[in-house]
């Protein structure tokens, strides 16, 4: 009789995390990530920016 057993991720440390992707973005030669533009935002997504921005605060 065949059982699967489902895996789980483990939990790895951040700085091994950063590593990780990292090693992928020299891997694939991605090294920059454009910045979202924001054109397609809600109402209430600029309404929170403006606000934290308002308030002194950066996002």
């Amino acid at each position: 009789m065949a059982t699967s057993v489902l895996k789980t991720s483990q939990p790895i440390p951040l700085d091994e995390f950063v590593a990780e992707i990292e090693r992928r973005r020299i891997e694939t030669g991605i090294t920059e990530m454009p910045r979202n533009s924001g054109n397609r935002r809600t109402a209430s997504k600029r309404a929170l920016l403006k606000a934290i921005e308002e308030a002194g605060g950066t996002w």
